[in-house]
């Protein structure tokens, strides 16, 4: 017979949003467990360069993940990685997560902290060049690209929002859209047309990108398209490429079948609190409905879902 683990707080994802979390409710005193079923980290990990996070000055993301690590262990959190999760219920009040090495892990509370991720075109040159020239966040590294020439993958408004936001920074903004005509709205799309560091390659399919190799490692040089209509390629010379052609969160499936709510998006469905529909489960980060998609967001996302908690286990 597998071993049962009792705890207060189950949090499910050891980004930012849970790490935070298990800090909070580890310096409160509070038996909690992080379990992930990747790396410890979430998405931070793969941010090559972090400038923007407040008190701390350019660092990497692996860095900010290790130190939320250490300080989450220090208050008494057990954090697990790489876990093999067989079965989750979320109602009623001993909550279970069954895994499939490790045991059931059973708590009156969760914190549904398992992220997201951005939707990519999927070459094997895109997962290469992730930090080294290709980025899906703007804010996190738009001042990378001052002075040069970038390039902007989407037609929505989060594509031309960015691509507006970008020309704070770069010489030159290509924006590449696989359509004729933006699903942005029509204001996005004007104002966007009136920046005269915008330009537009419309109705393009990106085929790969390119890069070089030097004493600094790899380098993104250009993004391949080729017309819909004429099938005419290009190559577009660029230091940079942001990508945003849509945001998945990471929503398992037991979540969607204990009842959890979510909205067309898939995303999951929390109020201010970051109370979700279902009694003593909070979500936290990247997986509920937001706009902003920050590493302090999801720590702020932590940290309420954390305080809205142990309010619950006092009451």
């Amino acid at each position: 017979m597998k071993a049962v683990h009792s705890y207060d707080v189950i949090i499910l994802g050891g980004g930012p949003a849970g790490l935070t979390a298990a800090i909070y409710l580890g310096r409160a005193r509070y038996r909690v467990v992080v379990l992930d079923t990747g790396t410890i980290g979430g998405q931070t990990v793969i941010s090559y360069h972090v400038a923007n996070y407040p008190g701390v000055e350019k660092t990497t993301g692996y860095a900010i993940s290790q130190t939320m690590l250490r300080q989450a262990k220090t208050f008494g959190a057990d954090v697990h990685s790489y876990v093999k999760i067989s079965d989750i219920s979320l109602v009623g009040n001993k909550k279970q997560v069954i895994t499939s090495r490790k045991g059931t892990f059973e708590a009156p509370i969760v914190i549904l902290a398992t992220g997201g991720k951005p939707r990519t075109l999927g070459f094997a040159s895109e997962k290469k060049l992730v930090g080294k020239g290709i980025s899906y966040c703007a804010t996190c590294d738009g001042d990378f690209f001052t002075d040069q020439p970038i390039a902007v993958i989407g037609g929505g408004n989060s594509a031309l929002e960015e691509a507006i936001s970008l020309t704070k920074y770069a010489s030159k903004v290509t924006v590449i859209h696989e359509f004729n005509t933006f699903q942005a709205e029509s204001w996005a799309v004007e104002e966007a047309s009136n920046n005269p560091k915008i330009h537009f390659l419309m109705n393009q399919s990106v085929t790969d990108f390119e890069s070089i190799s030097d004493e600094n490692g790899e380098e993104l040089t250009d993004v391949l398209c080729e017309d819909k209509a004429t099938k005419e390629k290009h190559k577009i010379p660029v230091n940079g490429c942001f990508i945003f052609i849509g945001y998945l969160p990471n929503v398992p499936k037991e979540f969607v079948e204990n009842g959890l709510e979510l909205n067309h998006r898939g995303e999951v469905l929390a109020d201010q609190n970051m109370a979700t529909n279902l009694a003593g489960v909070f979500a936290a980060g990247d997986l509920r409905e937001k706009r902003y998609r920050q590493i302090t967001t999801a720590v702020s996302d932590g940290t309420i879902a954390a305080l809205s908690a142990a309010t619950l286990l006092r009451s």
